[in-house]
């Protein structure tokens, strides 16, 4: 009954909601009582790649669920039913594109760091380190997952709201 393919998308933020929480927000708090950031190099790779996976899981996600109501709502296609197909692409283009994101500074194009009061880690927007390509890293997140979601998610609910 609950099984429909809208709530494959929802059941996805919620899988994004767990990667932060397990992956991000508890890891931050159990450094938070000791100060610092105590997992190493390695933690601090992990740490930020989940929680940058559930980031972008979750925005992903909200893309897809923009154009499944523009679709649904606005009818471009009159005889449009989105189905599980649908839905099973969508869950696919979320975690390719939140890999797509969250993966490279493990590869060596930028790099996880601690941030802010250094307990949790981040990709590196700060440091102008020319080895890891931080600036095109940080131009290609602008670009791909910031300036097409927004633009998209702009797109479909701007028949929606005016």
């Amino acid at each position: 009954k609950l099984r429909t393919p809208l709530n494959y998308i929802l059941l996805n933020l919620a899988v994004a909601d767990l990667f932060m929480v397990f992956g991000g927000f508890t890891t931050t708090m159990y450094t938070s009582m000791h100060g610092y950031f105590i997992f190493g190099e390695t933690g601090c790779n992990l740490e930020g790649y989940f929680a940058t996976l559930g980031g972008e899981i979750s925005l992903w996600s909200l893309v897809v669920l923009a154009i499944e109501r523009w679709m649904v709502v606005c009818k471009p296609v009159s005889n449009f039913r989105f189905g599980e197909n649908h839905a099973i692409m969508g869950l696919a283009l979320t975690w390719i594109m939140a890999n797509s994101c969250a993966a490279p500074p493990l590869f060596g194009w930028s790099r996880y760091i601690p941030e802010g009061l250094q307990c949790s880690c981040g990709v590196d927007y700060y440091t102008l380190k020319p080895e890891v390509n931080n600036e095109s890293f940080v131009l290609y997140m602008f670009l791909v997952h910031f300036s097409i979601p927004f633009t998209i998610i702009f797109f479909c609910y701007r028949p929606l709201v005016c």
